[in-house]
């Protein structure tokens, strides 16, 4: 286990300090890799470049599919899953909602977490070795699975976490097929362009609300509504089995899913190891271990 430093790095990205929102440029690259480095062709870079996310349309095989979804159910029926501090529930149904840290705590996910097909990826757009700095399962089930709000992952990392900088991606795997009605994943492209510094301080322990239901963090409606107004919002749907991968500051969120039709998915996390967590920027201590990782270890080594 690696021990954070204290924060001295300079704050590039303040937030949760005024009173009033503001809009900041991003700063430095988006795409670190060239098309020679990794999987990714010129016009796939260029179009994360510009969008801050991409589509794979088929990344696992059927067999690890079915692998996969059967160990998806496992999970969320044992009982002792359900009552650790790593998984969170529905906060009305109390519906497993998302198990963290499987990368760590599972045989069969960790496999997919250190895959060379999804490491070289993250390691293209990075540009660098990458560490998980977050896993999880999500699961979204049909008639009670709630919404997640607008929200860039950065602005928690950073400012919960120490993330320096918004150089991490995040892959999300789908186990289940991703249609516009079942609460896909909402993305408006063009936003990561632009960092939303919000309002407000963090409270203690704010990871125990924030994981079930985003509170602070939270974009207020005008700026939001200037956002979608601007950018648009894309709605990602797809086949199970196949993937998406997202820059940390893409403004991005999820209906909540009134249809019987579940939707779950492996969430993966990979930061740089050139921007490995400090202290808290915004926040009076680091989250669990689950939450955000300070394990600063290459994936897939």
């Amino acid at each position: 286990m690696t021990v954070i430093s204290p924060s001295t790095t300079k704050d590039l990205y303040p937030t949760r300090t005024g009173e009033r929102t503001e809009v900041l440029d991003r700063r430095g690259p988006i795409a670190f890799g060239s098309p020679e480095q990794g999987p990714f062709d010129a016009a796939t870079l260029q179009h994360y470049d510009d969008k801050g996310y991409l589509t794979i349309d088929e990344l696992i095989t059927p067999d690890e599919l079915e692998t996969f979804r059967v160990e998806l159910h496992r999970l969320a029926n044992d009982p002792t899953i359900k009552d650790d501090d790593a998984t969170i529930v529905e906060a009305k149904s109390n519906e497993v909602r998302s198990i963290f840290d499987i990368h760590r705590n599972n045989e069969i996910f960790a496999k997919i977490a250190n895959d060379p097909r999804v490491i070289a990826r993250a390691e293209q757009l990075l540009g660098s070795e990458v560490y998980i700095h977050q896993s999880r399962i999500n699961y979204k089930p049909g008639f009670v699975g709630k919404e997640f709000s607008w929200h860039s992952d950065f602005e928690t990392w950073h400012a919960e976490d120490g993330m320096p900088e918004p150089r991490a991606v995040s892959l999300s795997l789908s186990l289940t097929d991703n249609y516009s009605f079942n609460g896909p994943l909402m993305i408006m492209p063009g936003s990561h362009q632009r960092y939303i510094s919000c309002v407000g301080g963090t409270p203690e322990d704010n990871y125990k609300k924030s994981l079930v239901m985003q509170g602070a963090g939270t974009p207020d409606p005008q700026t939001l509504s200037d956002f979608a107004d601007e950018y648009g919002i894309d709605v990602l749907e797809g086949p199970a089995g196949g993937a998406v991968m997202f820059d940390s500051n893409c403004m991005h969120a999820s209906n909540g899913n009134v249809t019987p039709y579940s939707r779950s998915n492996i969430f993966i996390v990979y930061n740089s190891v050139e921007n490995t967590c400090v202290e808290p920027f915004a926040a009076p201590k680091p989250r669990p271990e689950f939450a955000g990782s300070t394990d600063f270890t290459p994936a897939g080594s």
